[in-house]
């Protein structure tokens, strides 16, 4: 599978399990999605469970809430990050409070599924990478999956938490991985080991990170489309460097951190957000504040620019290989 037909395999296998389960977004009914992830979920289960809502992301974030709070569990898409804003205030001020302020009585057992990042020219409005706008909510937990074996498991595991999840999607490998390098042809699923997902049920846990690659030199933490641009970026350094691939923000696996950067003394961090406030610099402090006396070097950060997503531009505002390049061999000089 494609991370596409993964997270639809993962709205079959729990929608046919839990009746309670409703899908609904924009364009996800009839049409299936703008990137098809909801195809054939209405021709399935009905328009009553998957159905498309009117232009208005704080209405469907609103609806969702109130779903949640009676008994159903609203699976909601977004139809990009870039669009989650409208619905910023119920997310923060009723999804992320609901399960403290009735002091657990009810919980809010609700997914919020949106793509996000860029790498397809969609420029500012459609390419926007506002995770640590979710990480720094109390009462959320946020998912990144990097693969479609990890998006399937991820996304049912976040649909049977009873607490709420942002679900980001990196749109730039819905079809296949992504190395940075723009101007190669494009790699499909097919031929990636982690394009072998299970039909039916299985679960990746939250809150626990993935070793992609073992090293001793240098830890690399990535999530989303970083984490297959850093691969490409080490093998081409010709580095023993140990990717971490996070797959959950929130919950985060500081533990798998740890324990790889007491081992190697170094480490780089990866986001394609902009640079100023993002989840990055919240890692580099957490590894500075657990690890600094196995540290050998200051820890380095590759980031997105602190501009909007240019489009015409979009190669020099993505972190690639030239970026990567830069800081690995800073990293490993000092």
């Amino acid at each position: 599978m494609n991370m596409i037909q993964a997270i639809n395999s993962a709205h079959r296998v729990t929608m046919a399990a839990d009746p309670d389960i409703v899908v609904f977004g924009e364009d996800i009914g009839y049409f299936g999605g703008v990137f098809r992830a909801t195809e054939g979920l209405q021709r399935e289960f009905g328009k009553t469970r998957a159905f498309d809502a009117p232009i208005s992301e704080n209405g469907i974030v609103a609806t969702a809430v109130g779903m949640a709070a009676y008994g159903l569990k609203p699976v909601i898409e977004i139809q990009f990050a870039d669009y989650i804003y409208p619905g910023y205030d119920q997310i923060v001020s009723e999804v992320a409070k609901m399960r403290y302020r009735t002091a657990g009585e009810w919980t809010m057992p609700m997914v919020i599924r949106t793509p996000y990042g860029g790498g397809i020219f969609g420029g500012q409005t459609h390419s926007q990478s506002p995770e640590s706008l979710f990480t720094h909510i109390a009462g959320l937990k946020v998912v990144v999956p990097s693969t479609p074996h990890d998006a399937k498991g991820l996304l049912i595991a976040a649909i049977e938490d009873p607490d709420p999840v942002i679900f980001f999607e990196p749109k730039r490998i819905y079809n296949g991985p992504f190395d940075g390098h723009h101007d190669r042809p494009v790699t499909p699923w097919a031929k990636h080991a982690d394009a072998e997902v299970p039909d039916g049920h299985y679960t990746v846990p939250l809150g626990q990170a993935r070793v992609v690659r073992e090293g001793a030199e240098l830890t690399v933490l990535a999530y989303g489309t970083m984490v297959h641009v850093a691969l490409a970026a080490v093998e081409a350094q010709g580095l023993d460097a140990e990717v971490i691939d996070l797959r959950t923000l929130v919950p985060l696996d500081i533990a798998t951190i740890e324990k790889s950067v007491e081992k190697t003394g170094r480490c780089l961090i990866a986001q394609e957000a902009p640079r100023t406030s993002g989840f990055a610099a919240e890692l580099a402090a957490l590894v500075q504040e657990r690890c600094f006396y196995h540290l050998e070097a200051p820890v380095e950060r590759v980031t997105g620019w602190d501009t909007p997503y240019p489009h015409s531009y979009e190669w020099a505002y993505f972190p690639g290989p030239k970026r990567f390049k830069r800081a690995l061999e800073k990293v490993m000089a000092d």
